[in-house]
């Protein structure tokens, strides 16, 4: 369970957010202020998205139990390697708006190379795929349980975009990045601890350019994925960053002077 510490902290963190955070009103750079027009804002549903949406009606209802192999920072929730698949569904998948969003950017910005850190049921991945809809998705997820039930998603909606990676992120993305040309769209979750996140960033801005989007999933989950977020934000490569609290943008734009906008969308 949550500590009244780490309690204590996330209070402390969304309370400061709404104190710093813009609407669109108050953004004056062009390139913030499209983003918001036409990524944040608009919540216009696909036949697409209700059929996803079917996938996470379906999770909430389950009766099935799974052994989760969880490789990163464990969960606040549940501390048994056996967990009811509902209960994962409900804690740990990104919410409808969040995971729309994600399609939104990856539409948004015509992401050909799309790589994610973090399958889970693969709810998250099917949005990256549909708004990719003529690149590829590589996904990669340790906990074999879990995989299974995401390939059993892919395959239900026949979406064949999608290269799955079953093992560690720090044994299989160096050997994912290898194989890709570029990254377009980085969707780092699963590991929310403060070093591996910096050190899986790190290694996809090898195959980044002045176009790549990085998107931080949970960057108050803990003081230390503040620190990684600041860390981010300090990079000499990152220009543009956005912090939406739950989840963190941060772009490459070399003809960007360096600025960071905290926003409420």
């Amino acid at each position: 369970m949550m500590r009244m510490g780490e309690q204590l902290q996330r209070i402390g963190s969304y309370l400061g957010h709404l104190v710093r955070a813009r609407t669109r009103h108050g953004v004056h750079s062009p390139f913030v202020y499209d983003l918001i027009t036409h990524v944040l804002r608009p919540s216009n549903e696909l036949p697409e998205f209700r059929t996803i949406e079917g996938l996470r009606a379906d999770l909430l209802a389950s009766d099935q139990t799974i052994r989760v192999n969880d490789l990163g920072a464990g969960s606040r929730v549940f501390d048994l390697p056996s967990r009811a698949v509902a209960d994962i569904a409900r804690t740990a998948l990104k919410p409808p708006a969040q995971a729309q969003l994600l399609f939104r950017l990856a539409r948004y910005f015509q992401a050909d190379h799309v790589l994610e850190l973090g399958t889970s049921f693969g709810l998250s991945t099917l949005y990256l795929a549909l708004g990719a809809d003529e690149g590829t998705v590589h996904t990669i997820e340790g906990c074999p349980q879990t995989m299974r039930i995401a390939q059993h998603h892919f395959d239900q909606l026949k979406q064949r975009n999608i290269h799955p990676v079953l093992g560690s992120f720090r044994s299989r993305l160096p050997e994912t990045l290898a194989k890709m040309s570029a990254v377009d769209l980085v969707f780092i979750d699963g590991h929310h601890a403060e070093e591996p996140t910096l050190e899986y960033f790190e290694q996809c801005l090898a195959k980044a350019h002045s176009g790549t989007v990085f998107v931080f999933d949970d960057i108050h989950w803990s003081r230390g994925m503040e620190r990684a977020w600041e860390a981010v934000k300090a990079h000499p490569r990152v220009t543009v960053t956005v912090d939406l609290y739950d989840l963190g943008l941060a772009f490459l734009r070399t003809e960007q002077a360096k600025e960071h906008f905290t926003l409420r969308y």
